[in-house]
């Protein structure tokens, strides 16, 4: 398991990724919504290697779609 600090070098680097791959005409908005995203993203990953996923039908049935 990575250390606080290895993560929060990790977080950096990806960090500047996201900045350097904007174009010279993005706004704060873009940037912030890009990084809202890849949290999001993140977080996901985290849910389904943890296991914490439900099957799409179990969904579909909880909302009354099926």
């Amino acid at each position: 398991m990575p250390t606080a600090k290895a993560k929060n070098r990790s977080v950096k680097a990806e960090a500047l990724k996201l900045v350097r791959g904007l174009s010279t005409s993005s706004s704060w908005d873009d940037l912030m919504y890009r990084i809202y995203v890849r949290q999001k993203i993140e977080a996901g990953l985290s849910d389904f290697r943890s296991g914490r996923i439900h099957a799409h039908a179990a969904i579909r049935k909880e909302f009354g779609l099926s």
